[in-house]
């Protein structure tokens, strides 16, 4: 038996695309809400599900750990109200459930609105064993209290789906400003912090937020402390990709050569490539900035390669391509990005460059056109003045010919 356990607060434009993902596929549906103003409980009557009240302590572990207790099923699958079940997954996840020595499996998210670092991965499908608990104040994890277990009971075994699983809205950009994620992420992980000095996972959110919003010399610190704190004896490469990640992208404008062996440090840990992307970029963007171009390009086409389905790969690739020479793949990787996401402007921007090296004026024109339209369409109609302003001497936007 497979149960959904969720804690909710005011879900209602999410919570039934949620709810439907799983149909079929969990036994049943409980879900804990912590204060709705809203209809979150009614549509999660409505689906089915049962709802059950707590309220809320300023910390998502409680809240979690109180919806775990009401649970029945043999295996627990936990999701928030903005994440959805990929079909596509069903079968992985019911072969490594049938696995008699898996306690749990890991999840591939996928990110979206976030162009560079699309994919996660996060423990959310586990067996209900009396042990297994949440903690943390803010972005709660089952891991430390299987991690405890494991220590204790050899037979268990975790193990990862490599096929992604889930679906998760809450880092669009409207969904950020929404549920205020950055205040709440600071107050949370420096609360963790000042109890736990030193910890790698408070570190590596706190030491990017801090880097996010300027305070770079602060988020060097903050990052550096984490490596220092990295328990070598454990399985601990997330937290280690994750502080070397934000340290490159710290460094990268202070340090380039640092930020370049930080990114390598990253790409060398035992992780899926989809993982990896987010220093799989910035390493092959600082390479092919060095004039290492063979190598960037290297980096590129293993990206392209082992993630096919994320645009920013292929437009990376394409822009090292052109920078070679190569018009005719880059034009190539160009078409990739933009059946992958037709709204990327830098993409149909340098498509049209491509274009007009190669000597399509009329194709450079449509590529311009469709730049400019996206960019005013997306309110940006300063950069789209200046494309035009820019493009003005080498292609007449009016009409045909050059």
């Amino acid at each position: 038996m497979l149960s959904l356990s969720m804690i909710v607060r005011n879900e209602e434009s999410s919570l039934g695309f949620c709810l439907d993902s799983v149909k079929g596929f969990v036994d049943e549906m409980v879900v804990l809400d912590t204060g709705s103003t809203d209809s979150t409980v009614a549509l999660a009557k409505a689906a089915g599900a049962r709802v059950e009240s707590f309220p809320w302590p300023g910390d998502f572990a409680p809240p979690r750990n109180a919806a775990l207790k009401l649970v029945r099923g043999d295996w627990v699958l936990v999701l928030d109200a903005d994440e959805q079940l990929r079909q596509e997954c069903i079968p992985a996840l019911r072969s490594l459930m049938s696995l008699e020595d898996v306690l749990l499996v890991n999840l591939l998210r996928y990110e979206k609105g976030s162009l560079m670092s699309p994919y996660s991965r996060v423990s959310r499908l586990f067996r209900r064993h009396p042990k297994i608990s949440w903690s943390r104040p803010y972005h709660s994890m089952v891991d430390d209290s299987v991690k405890a277990i494991l220590k204790e009971e050899r037979h268990w075994r975790v193990v990862n789906c490599d096929q992604p699983a889930l679906n998760h809205d809450g880092y669009l950009s409207e969904s950020i400003k929404t549920n205020d994620k950055a205040r709440r992420l600071r107050q949370g992980m420096e609360s963790w912090l000042s109890q736990h000095p030193g910890d790698p996972y408070a570190c590596s959110k706190l030491g990017a937020l801090e880097v996010q919003e300027g305070n770079t010399q602060k988020g060097l610190e903050l990052l550096r402390t984490g490596i220092l704190n990295l328990d070598q004896s454990n399985n601990n490469t997330n937290e280690q990709y994750e502080l070397l990640f934000h340290l490159g992208v710290a460094l990268a404008k202070v340090d380039t050569q640092g930020a370049i062996e930080a990114y390598r440090k990253a790409v060398d840990l035992s992780l899926d490539v989809r993982i990896c992307l987010g220093a799989l970029f910035n390493l092959s963007a600082l390479l092919l900035k060095n004039g290492s171009t063979d190598e960037a390009l290297s980096f590129a086409e293993l990206v392209t390669q082992k993630a096919p389905e994320v645009s920013l790969g292929w437009y990376n690739l394409g822009l090292i391509q052109r920078r070679i020479g190569d018009l005719d793949s880059a034009m190539h990787s160009y078409e990739l990005a933009i059946k992958l996401n037709p709204t990327h402007a830098a993409t149909h921007q340098n498509f049209a460059l491509a274009r007009l090296l190669a000597g399509d004026i009329n194709g450079a024109r449509e590529s311009y056109l469709q730049a400019m339209k996206i960019l005013s369409g997306q309110g940006r109609c300063d950069e789209a003045d200046l494309l035009r302003k820019q493009i003005s001497g080498l292609v007449k936007l009016d009409g045909a010919g050059g």
